[in-house]
């Protein structure tokens, strides 16, 4: 199973989930191994089951994710696994999508195969965090990124920001970039720093779908996003440069976050990263959409009030919010905190 969650790992397959499959014959022996590579592509079990030929047969099939049962953009697994006549099937997580949840296993069980699950579960659900956020709640997995001096700030009262933190951390965020299928970041920031938002750390790196998030004011023309045809995401009908408007609802002109996350993921951005600016920010925090948190504390003090890196007020301990921590390491001479 943890080999099968190594062969998930590596793909891009959202709104579809990481998937990865081992086949095992009665000797212990590997005989077949697969992974759900892409959108569209064949599904794990059916590649690892190619692979073993008639070995399959008598066989253990280990699986990430319960097999599909389902018409899709490819035929059901569960079918082709019971085709295989593999003897038994190990399961790592149950597929929350209810046109899945538990009759894939009973396909499989009704046509006499063993079948255990729930073997490293919860590894198994990590590999695609944001697959069973999107399944269980319509919503995508949203990370906020934050880069502030260790007083706090993200930038000073001139807007000045370059650079709070190394090199460094500054590839480790174009790392944490290309792991997303979208970024956001609102039209404030679009004016005051004219980002690609693309991710610039290794040749030939995925790139995110660039998302900016706008009011009533009026979006510049010039800026370079417009290269890459960005989503926008407004109350009402604009007209830009490149791109697609998706229209949602909001208040005081203002897109509601919530709305806005599901628009992402209605269009298969299931891994989403907030990158602000502070008004921005604040509002997706607020609103507790947000699910994960990656803060690059950068080796510099500024010494006095700056700009925070969540917009609104803090005005009682109520309002605030306790994190579990997951990591804390050194980035050259910054620090990075990844939290939930």
């Amino acid at each position: 199973m943890r080999r099968a969650i190594e062969l998930a790992a590596w793909h891009r397959t959202h709104p579809n989930p990481r998937v990865g499959a081992v086949v095992v014959d009665p000797s212990g022996e590997v005989i077949g191994e697969g992974a759900h590579e892409g959108f569209g592509l064949t599904h794990a079990e059916v590649n690892a089951l190619a692979q073993a030929g008639e070995g399959a047969a008598g066989s253990t099939l280990y699986v990430t994710l319960e097999p599909c049962s389902h018409e899709g953009k490819t035929p059901p697994c569960a079918k082709a696994v019971v085709e295989s006549r593999v003897s038994r099937v190990v399961i790592g997580a149950i597929d929350p999508d209810p046109r899945v949840s538990g009759s894939g296993v009973t396909q499989l069980t009704t046509a006499g195969i063993a079948v255990e699950t729930g073997v490293l579960a919860d590894e198994a659900e990590a590999v695609d965090a944001a697959y069973f956020r999107h399944r269980r709640t319509g919503l995508p997995l949203v990370t906020l990124k934050m880069a502030m001096t260790v007083d706090g700030a993200v930038a000073a009262l001139d807007d000045s920001s370059q650079w709070i933190t190394s090199a460094e951390a500054r590839r480790d965020t174009h790392q944490l970039r290309s792991a997303m299928d979208a970024v956001v970041i609102g039209a404030g920031t679009l004016r005051k720093d004219d980002p690609l938002l693309t991710a610039r750390h290794d040749e030939g790196a995925h790139q995110p779908v660039p998302v900016i998030v706008t009011g009533r004011q009026t979006l510049p023309v010039e800026s370079r996003i417009w290269q890459r045809s960005p989503l926008v995401i407004s109350t009402r009908s604009l007209g830009v440069p490149s791109g697609e408007v998706v229209v949602v609802e909001g208040h005081d002109d203002w897109p509601d976050p919530e709305a806005t996350a599901r628009g992402l993921a209605e269009r298969g951005l299931l891994d989403v990263l907030l990158e602000g600016g502070p008004a921005l920010a604040g509002a997706w925090w607020r609103s507790g959409i947000v699910t994960r948190g990656v803060t690059y504390v950068g080796a510099r003090v500024g010494g006095g009030q700056g700009v925070s890196p969540l917009g609104g007020d803090f005005a009682t301990m109520a309002e605030s919010r306790p994190v579990s921590i997951r990591d804390v390491r050194m980035i050259g001479p910054d620090i990075r905190i990844e939290f939930e």
